[in-house]
C-alpha cells in the first residue's frame, strides 16, 4: 500500500505526516509513506487545500483531523487490500 501526505509545509501538513508514520510503524504495516509539497503534484490530485491523506492513489482525506482518524481510513484500506 502507498500512502502519501499532500501537503504545504505548514504544521497541520506535518502533523499529519507525523501522524501517519507513527501510525504505521506502531502497527507494523508494511506501507510507503511519502510527503509531497510540489504544488503541480497536490493539484493533480484535484484538491485546493491541504492537507490530504492519499491511499494507493485515492484521495482518502481532505483537511487535518486526528490520528484516531486517520487509524481508521489506514485500517479500512489495509481491509480492503485483503479482501
Amino acid at each position: 500500500m502507498n500512502v502519501k501526505i499532500l501537503g504545504s509545509g505548514c504544521a497541520s501538513c506535518k502533523s499529519m505526516y507525523n501522524d501517519v508514520t507513527r501510525i504505521v510503524a506502531r502497527n507494523g504495516w508494511e506501507v510507503e509513506v511519502e510527503y509531497i509539497q510540489d504544488l503541480e503534484k497536490i493539484l493533480a490530485y484535484g484538491v485546493m487545500a491541504t492537507p490530504v491523506l492519499v491511499v494507493d492513489e485515492k484521495v482518502a482525506m481532505l483537511g487535518r483531523r486526528g490520528s484516531s482518524k486517520i487509524e481508521r481510513v489506514l485500517r479500512e484500506a489495509i481491509k480492503m487490500q485483503i479482501s
